[in-house]
């Protein structure tokens, strides 16, 4: 695990390189440009899950992946992961959950939708902030406690 995150933080190193990108201040963006960036990264997160499983038609990869990113699903993830974030993890998602959104959810409730909302906020925070460990820690707790991640 050590050492993917050293792989992560590398690819972050690279991008930055190669990209000529700025130094970013997460605190400076709105809660919805967190949100927008944390449903980026929390997709690749649990389609690189999905595909670990096995090869499988795509349909099939993109049915499980869609249920696990669909706003349901994660607002029930937050509900559970909200006793094991820090007084600053707390503050961003409850920015992102309370951010009031053009969009509205296709299928969720509004509730769920501002809860899976907070969580992408958070998300895109420990992203930007580059806390890796911490963020694939806080998702990976999560997909455990909805039964998507088996423990050892």
């Amino acid at each position: 695990m050590e050492e993917s995150i050293k792989e992560a933080q590398g690819f972050a190193e690279c991008c930055r390189e190669r990209l000529r990108l700025k130094k970013m201040d997460p605190d400076a963006y709105s809660p919805l440009a967190l949100a927008y960036m944390g449903d980026a990264v929390y997709e690749i997160i649990i389609r690189t899950l999905v595909m670990n499983r096995g090869n499988m038609q795509v349909n099939k990869l993109h049915k499980k992946t869609a249920g696990l990113v669909k706003a349901g699903t994660q607002a029930a993830m937050a509900r559970l992961l909200e006793e094991e974030l820090t007084g600053d993890e707390l503050a961003v998602f409850k920015r992102g959950r309370n951010a009031k959104s053009m969009t509205t959810a296709k299928n969720a409730s509004v509730i769920d939708y501002r809860m899976a909302t907070g969580l992408e906020a958070l998300t895109g925070y420990l992203y930007l902030t580059g806390q890796y460990e911490r963020l694939l820690g806080l998702i990976g707790s999560g997909l455990e406690k909805i039964g998507e991640l088996k423990t050892e």
